[in-house]
C-alpha cells in the first residue's frame, strides 16, 4: 500500500479530490445545528440536505455519530416517529433551547472563519 503524503491538500496519484476534507468536516456540526434548526427532520432527510449543501462525501456513519454527539451535548433532541405508513420507525431530530445558543455561536465563529478565507484567498497567489 502506498503511502500518504502528510496533509489533505496533496492530492498524489490514485486520490480522489472528492474526499472530504478536514474543512468539511468541521462544518457538519453547524450545517446540522442549521438544518434541524430550519425544521426537525429524519436522519435521512439531513444526508440528502447535506448532499445538496455540497457536504455528500461525509459517512452517514460520521454524520450520524455527531448526531448521537449534539445530543449528549443537549443540543438536539430525538423522538420516534411511529406515525409513518411504510418502514420501521424513524428518529425525528429537533433543536433544543441550548442548541439555538450553540447555532447562535457557531454562526458568529463562521462569520469570523469567512473573514478570514477571504484574507487568505486575497492573499492567494494566482
Amino acid at each position: 500500500m502506498p503511502r500518504r503524503r502528510r496533509g489533505w491538500a496533496f492530492h498524489g496519484e490514485g486520490e480522489s479530490l472528492s474526499s472530504h476534507t478536514p474543512l468539511t468536516v468541521s462544518l457538519l456540526e453547524p450545517a446540522l445545528l442549521f438544518l434541524i434548526h430550519e425544521q426537525a427532520r429524519h436522519g435521512y432527510t439531513m444526508l440528502q440536505d447535506l448532499n445538496q449543501l455540497g457536504m455528500g462525501t461525509i459517512h452517514p456513519s460520521v454524520v450520524y455519530r455527531t448526531l448521537r454527539d449534539m445530543e449528549v451535548l443537549n443540543w438536539i433532541a430525538s423522538d420516534w416517529d411511529t406515525n409513518q405508513t411504510q418502514g420501521p420507525p424513524r428518529r425525528t431530530y429537533r433543536i433544543t433551547q441550548t442548541g439555538e445558543e450553540a447555532l447562535r455561536n457557531w454562526k458568529r465563529e463562521l462569520v469570523h472563519a469567512q473573514d478570514m478565507i477571504a484574507r487568505l484567498l486575497e492573499r492567494t497567489v494566482s
